[in-house]
């Protein structure tokens, strides 16, 4: 089955590469932006190229770019039907919309963390504040000195699950990051790390008088991202358009969790 990774000369592009064979994969088409030093380099049986200069298209990709490439990137996905799966951070609500758009009309998945791990620990974020309903809300995310945005990814996707098992809108509750003044009733609040060279590492608080939940998840090793999105991608091409689906629609989580209370 041919790959085309997007972003492909970066930190995650080169683990999808180095991975992709152990899933079946042949990466046929490695794209980097027109201002990369990577272009026109050999990698593989191919070479990096900006996405404009394709013509043909793989039979799936996988998306680790930048937020200004999204709507580029996405326009060649539709443009040859091809599915996509979205590990970009940081899209802003226009940049949201354009996916949600891109779902209905090609197999869509956004991911802003690929990691098996936190698609099960969003699940039970959102099950675990539901039954807490009174608890306060923290949640912790620590990364490497170099990333830009905060809180990550991840994290702002931990606030909508907890949100959202309490049936309010994420929007109203975010108090984003704080480190003064009295917490807001029912308010989810973020506190964020840079340092060094972590992975990636988070955790949910749900505290109350006299008790307190701490769900966790720690990454050592970006291996835990590339194998996620390579098993995201060829679920995807099995996938309809309609929705942009999730991780935990990979994993059929929602499934399995509604069993466990029968």
């Amino acid at each position: 089955m041919k790959l085309g990774v997007l972003g492909a000369s970066g930190r995650m592009g080169q683990q999808i590469i180095k991975y992709a064979e152990a899933y079946g994969f042949d990466v046929s088409h490695a794209f980097v932006s027109k201002q990369s030093r990577s272009l026109g380099s050999p990698v593989g049986e191919t070479h990096f190229r900006h996405v404009a200069e394709a013509s043909d298209a793989p039979d799936v990709l996988i998306d680790f770019s930048l937020p200004n490439a999204l709507e580029e990137n996405l326009a060649y996905a539709q443009t040859h039907q091809c599915p996509i799966v979205v590990c970009t951070t940081g899209l802003d609500a226009a940049q949201q919309h354009l996916l949600q758009d891109t779902a209905q009309k090609v197999a869509t998945l956004h991911a802003r963390n690929t990691s098996l791990g936190v698609a099960l620990m969003e699940q039970l974020t959102r099950i675990a504040a539901g039954a807490f309903k009174d608890a306060d809300i923290e949640i912790f995310e620590a990364h490497h000195r170099h990333k830009k945005d905060g809180p990550s990814g991840t994290a702002l996707a931990l606030g909508e699950a907890a949100a959202l098992g309490r049936k309010v809108r994420f929007e109203i509750v975010n108090d984003g990051i704080r480190g003064d003044g009295e917490r807001s009733e029912q308010g989810i609040g973020f506190s964020v790390l840079r340092a060094a060279d972590i992975v990636g590492e988070h955790q949910v608080w749900l505290a109350q008088a006299g008790e307190r939940i701490e769900l966790s998840h720690r990454v050592s090793d970006r291996r835990i991202f590339a194998e996620g999105a390579l098993r995201a991608a060829k679920w995807l091409t099995a996938q309809a358009p309609g929705e942009c689906y999730r991780m935990a629609d990979v994993l059929d989580l929602k499934k399995q969790l509604a069993q466990l209370f029968d």
